[in-house]
């Protein structure tokens, strides 16, 4: 029979999942092995060819692995909570979970159509509270723990709090809030409930506190960074603005010396690694302290606020700098729009330029203020700081390329040594002071030597590194600056108010959070009336009714009025997916996220394949999640992923037809083929690429694609359209997505595999071109053929494999070994035409050569291998625990040449001779050979020379 591909994948489909042939065993013999994937967020548009690709290569690897004896866990599930679902639900009032559930049902048929050998006994779901409970459970110890520098972990809050009882506040040294409370042991004793906790939120590693967020009013939420594109959402393109909130905060920033050193430890794609090094943005340098001097200017007008013991803001701007030693050229001092201070450093007059610079920052999200370095803006405060080794007077002014969450949201500006700085003095004509004889450095060619600083008082004479050292003893000794590591990266924030996200486990007791008991987890999900924010602007959570926390308390004392408000904002879309990798493990435990036997089993994941866009999100939260999870001794790797791939993205190739304008410029209904457009006046239209094949459009389709194109003409060429070609992103509005569905309906999922890997490297994205994939599918039933008689009957011979199958047998073992193992799966699809091409010539149709190829290849097209051992008895039921064959590099040693026979110097034929043959023998089996002597016409040759290895000629 021929090929039946259809039938062939339905039945072996519907055979692993009867059987749960991929289920990985908890505890084994073999050595685990733990393949994953970035799960996908189920969207209703289902998957185009471009999302299985990273999947495809995955499962390639698992299958392979298994084959090789490793007890492979590879499991799906789905990132499920999110914007989408949740801006549907906002259209149509139809709850999130319902689309969730109805996407992720399509999603699941598609991916199984496919041919996974996913172990989906251990799928989840962000979604479903038997995940989330363990979400919410993971906030909770990060709520009740703190990061104590001295031994470079977190601890207990408890430890810190029984600390505090000893000692009072002498002797913590922790990642924290920069303004806390110097207390003994007995003042910390006599502080009320409140005075304490209050306390101990400024040393949670995670915590409230009023931040600077991407604010969406259409949306009414926060939003991440990669969530807005030049000051718009990307869902739906509505105006984001900087707004200050009080906000949910993690403290990553407590792991970033751990989250750096750690990347020298895993085996990650360097341009990835190098991402998350300049996120993380590790400095040395040191901190300044400018005095504020006065607002409002110089002279009797001024205000001083030396004097002034009204509030309790700090007296000072500090700064971070890298390059401490040119403080000395410091001319002016830059603030963020959003600076704490901005508001009491502006004076009356100064107000309307501040105010209405601040309205156009709000506008701008932070990566389009960090990317806009041509730009020169900013508005002066009116008021002064003093430099602290000089005294001189120096204005503060406020500029958008300055960020409130990055260092100290100030800087000192030096426009002699910046080239920022010097446009914006130059653009405000503030003045450029040179601290630096540039001269002398262009003389000697080295800006370390002596005598390099000028106008620098006791630097000058100093080398770089001397007068570095002298500031900040300077600096220390006044107590006005110190030596200090500064980090980039901040802490991150954890609230969106949404209502499609996991519930925040506290509750709020006098203005202060608590969490709720760990036996009322999981905090569900409230139903609301509708998914928007209130009437006040309240998160949609604020609709629920009769939504308030009872302890325990006041449930067994049965008090009426002892309610508190929970937390309204949920958790962000990477709360769910920061430890999923671990619920895989034991995904259906209710006791515990996963339990110790689990953990210690699967360890870690050997094989993570997903995208670069997720470097700084997802990747980063993961590995700071992971190692606070090892610090409370829950899991034992510090760090997650051991190995991670890139996958590259497969591109839409775009198709374009030609409308012809008429002399008015109005576009007509006919369209002109791509080579004639030179001839006229035409404009381009996106075309469905479904309808086009091989460049070439389907005519009565397009006149069915629009109802305006059921009268469309046409100007050919040689009889047929041609179309337009672009690569572009895939995408509907360009009508270049491309359906597994339909690839599949027509040429199988084993085609689709093979020819999704046959398109290029994996880490390299490239233009999906349906214009090759026949040759794939032709190749699968080439292999197919080798199994059967010209009659399609299934025939294979037992006698023994002669050498030539045997070399073109282990050549393809050794080469597909080889490509799997460096993840080079486009080139062993080429191997394998290659290998079957040489079986074909070679009319093989042995048993035990083509066994061993159906399971080289079952790891790229599993369905027609599966069929195929069937077919040759092996009636266990699957190959996909089959040993891998054994490379015999013995079959490849060559005990033969093609000897180039040449008479007089032309070449006349080839003869296979023994390499182990000396000249002479070599000379006499080449006379023996009867085409020879036709050659030689009867002659007797003169001379033979004989290149052993290369040539043999005659002169005759």
């Amino acid at each position: 029979m021929d090929y039946q591909f259809k039938d062939i994948e339905q039945k072996w489909q519907q055979f692993w999942a009867q059987n749960g042939t991929f289920k990985a065993e908890d505890k084994s013999s073999k050595p685990k092995y733990y393949v994953l994937d970035m799960f996908p967020y189920p969207s209703g548009a289902g998957l185009h060819v471009g999302h299985p690709l990273g999947y495809i290569a995955s499962d390639i690897f698992a299958r392979y692995k298994r084959l090789k004896g490793f007890n492979v866990l590879h499991p799906m599930g789905y990132d499920s909570f999110g914007l989408p679902a949740e801006q549907y639900a906002i259209q149509t009032g139809q709850h999130p979970a319902i689309t969730t559930e109805d996407n992720i049902a399509t999603y699941r048929r598609q991916l199984d159509q496919i041919g996974f050998s996913f172990d989906w006994s251990r799928e989840v779901r962000t979604s479903s509270p038997d995940y989330y409970k363990w979400t919410q459970w993971i906030f909770m110890q990060l709520f009740n723990s703190w990061y104590n520098k001295d031994a470079a972990k977190a601890e207990s809050i408890a430890q810190l709090v029984a600390h505090f009882e000893q000692n009072g506040s002498v002797g913590i040294n922790a990642v924290c809030d920069e303004e806390i409370l110097s207390f003994t042991a007995d003042e910390w004793k006599v502080m009320s409930n409140q005075e304490q906790q209050s306390e101990l939120l400024k040393y949670r590693l995670t915590y409230l506190r009023e931040s600077t967020v991407n604010w969406c009013p259409a949306l009414g939420t926060v939003l991440a960074n990669d969530e807005v594109k030049d000051g718009f959402s990307e869902r739906g393109g509505y105006p984001v603005e900087q707004k200050k909130m009080m906000q949910w905060s993690m403290r990553i920033t407590a792991y970033a010396e751990r989250l750096l050193q750690g990347l020298d430890s895993i085996d990650w794609p360097e341009p990835l690694k190098e991402m998350q090094r300049n996120w993380i943005g590790k400095s040395t340098g040191a901190s300044v302290k400018f005095p504020i001097s006065v607002i409002g200017g110089v002279g009797s007008e001024a205000r001083t606020r030396t004097s002034d013991h009204t509030t309790q803001k700090p007296r000072f701007i500090e700064v971070f700098t890298t390059r401490v030693d040119t403080i000395f050229g410091v001319t002016f001092l830059v603030i963020a729009p959003e600076h704490e201070l901005v508001a009491s450093l502006t004076t009356p007059e100064q107000k309307a330029d501040i105010d209405a610079y601040i309205a156009v920052t709000k506008k701008k999200s932070e990566l389009d203020r960090m990317a806009d370095a041509k730009t020169v803006s900013g508005a002066f405060t009116g008021s002064y700081v003093l430099n602290p080794l000089n005294g001189q007077q120096i204005p503060i002014w406020i500029a958008d390329y300055v960020l409130a969450g990055y260092g100290t949201g100030a800087v000192m500006a030096v426009p002699s040594g910046d080239q920022r700085d010097y446009l914006f003095a130059k653009h405000f004509d503030l003045p450029i002071v040179p601290i630096i004889d540039i001269q002398k450095i262009e003389a000697e060619a080295d800006p370390t030597k002596e005598g390099t600083y000028i106008n620098s008082e006791f630097m000058n004479g100093l080398d770089y590194k001397a007068g570095t050292a002298a500031v900040i003893a300077k600096l220390e000794a006044i107590g006005a600056g110190k030596a200090k590591v500064n980090f980039r990266m901040r802490d991150a924030i954890f609230g969106r108010q949404r209502y499609w996200g996991e519930p925040v486990p506290v509750y709020f007791k006098e203005g202060l959070p608590y969490l709720i008991e760990e036996s009322h987890l999981p905090l569900l999900l409230p139903e609301v009336d509708k998914y928007l924010p209130t009437e006040s602007g309240e998160p949609p959570l604020a609709r629920a009714e009769n939504w308030s926390y009872k302890s325990q308390e006041s449930r067994v004392k049965n008090q009426d009025d002892a309610a508190y408000a929970y937390e309204l904002s949920t958790m962000p879309g990477w709360a769910g997916s920061s430890w999923y990798w671990f619920r895989y493990m034991d995904a259906h435990n209710d006791q515990e996220f996963a339990s110790p036997e689990a953990i210690a089993y699967w360890k870690d994941v050997d094989l993570y394949i997903g995208g670069s866009e997720h470097a700084t999100g997802h990747l980063l939260y993961s590995r700071f999640w992971n190692k606070f999870l090892k610090d409370i001794g829950k899991v034992g790797e510090e760090e997650p992923f051991k190995k991670l791939i890139n996958q590259g993205m497969i591109q839409g190739r775009s198709n374009f037809v030609y409308r012809l304008i008429d002399e008015e410029g109005r576009g007509t209904n006919t369209f002109v083929s791509h080579g004639l457009i030179k001839e006229y006046k035409t404009s381009p239209l996106h075309v469905d690429v479904n309808i086009v094949e091989n460049e070439i459009l389907n005519l009565d389709k397009f006149k069915k694609f629009r109802p305006e194109f059921e009268t469309a003409e046409f100007i050919l060429e040689n009889g047929k359209y041609i179309c337009g070609v672009e690569v572009e992103k895939m995408s509907k509005s360009k009508f270049n997505v491309v359906n597994p569905d339909d690839i599949i309906g027509r040429y199988g999922a084993d085609t689709l595999r093979m020819y999704e890997m046959f398109l290029g490297p994996l880490e390299q994205s490239k233009p999906w071109n349906t214009n090759g994939i026949e040759g794939v599918f032709k190749f699968l039933r080439k292999f197919w053929r080798l199994f059967h008689n010209d009659a399609w009957e299934f025939s294979v011979s037992g006698a023994e494999p002669s050498k030539a199958e045997l070399k073109s047998l282990h050549k393809i073992i050794r080469k597909v070994e080889e490509d799997i193992e460096r993840f080079s799966f486009n080139t062993s699809v080429s191997s394998f035409m290659i290998a079957v091409n040489e079986l074909t010539d070679l009319k093989c149709n042995n048993r035990a050569v083509l066994q061993d190829m159906v399971i080289i290849l079952s790891s790229y097209a599993p369905h027609i291998c599966e069929e195929l051992w069937t077919l040759l008895g092996n009636q266990a039921g699957t190959l996909s625990y089959a040993p891998f064959p054994k490379f015999n590099s013995s079959y490849l040693i060559e005990d033969e040449f093609a000897y180039p026979i040449s008479i007089n110097g032309k070449m006349k034929m080839n003869l296979n001779i023994s390499l182990s043959l000396d000249v002479k023998e070599i000379e006499t089996a080449v006379l023996a050979n009867a085409d020879v002597q036709k050659y030689l016409d009867g002659k007797a040759p003169k001379k033979v020379i004989v290149v052993k290895g290369r040539i043999v000629n005659m002169v005759v």
